[in-house]
């Protein structure tokens, strides 16, 4: 699964311009980032645009917000078949920007956490489907989850599961609205090269999701 990663844009112009985003958004440094959390998620809606979003999808069918922290994340290999993502594989797809994310390897110790990102730092984005859900009031919230698939070399040892990240040329595709078909999808949802990655321990203190800071993805001695 992926239950933790880290935004850090360096400024507002290198996102803006890696995602080829239009419009104004405020965007943080989060180093943290829990579900529950509201964060910039990128969309086609002719140009790109990032919109900020809850992690943990509310199908807009849902009687209860509460399902979306059971709606975190997306398997590949059942997303179209799921009720709640198989309308949004089709229709609502998004990337969700990220410097890297956070993995728990279980030991004789407890789990140890685990930074696995870029080895040259680059911004990546995961594929992401979101939805619409309003409240009695007519409310919107507008919510996404990552979709998960099987995980590379580097993750193996660590975790069984991994983020799917798409890679550049993938990501005009993932976002057009003109593709519908799962066939065209799904294969965009394969680890990610592992020669590109690069994962190691770091400190306990990333398991509290009230500690925000830079020191997280510091490497643990």
């Amino acid at each position: 699964m992926c239950g933790r990663f880290v935004f850090t844009p360096g400024g507002k112009a290198k996102f803006t311009t890696r995602f080829d985003i239009e419009n104004d958004v405020t965007v943080e440094e989060r180093y943290n980032i829990a579900p529950g959390a509201m964060v910039p998620v990128v969309t086609r809606q002719s140009p790109n645009q990032a919109i900020l979003m809850r992690w943990g999808l509310i199908p807009f069918w849902a009687k209860d917000p509460r399902i979306g922290y059971a709606l975190i994340n997306a398997r590949a290999e059942t997303v179209a078949q799921k009720p709640a993502f198989s309308k949004p594989l089709r229709t609502q797809r998004c990337i969700v920007p990220t410097n890297g994310f956070y993995e728990w390897r279980k030991g004789a110790d407890g789990s140890e956490p685990f930074f696995i990102h870029r080895k040259d730092g680059a911004l990546v984005g995961f594929a992401g489907l979101y939805d619409v859900w309003k409240d009695a009031e007519g409310h919107p919230i507008r919510s996404f989850t990552i979709i998960t698939t099987t995980p590379n070399a580097v993750v193996a040892p660590i975790h069984d599961r991994m983020p799917a990240i798409l890679r550049e040329d993938q990501e005009d595709r993932w976002l057009d609205p003109d593709i519908q078909d799962p066939q065209v999808l799904l294969p965009m949802l394969s680890p990610y090269e592992a020669q590109m990655l690069e994962a190691y321990p770091v400190g306990k203190a990333v398991n509290k999701a009230s500690i925000d800071e830079p020191s997280l993805i510091h490497k643990s001695d």
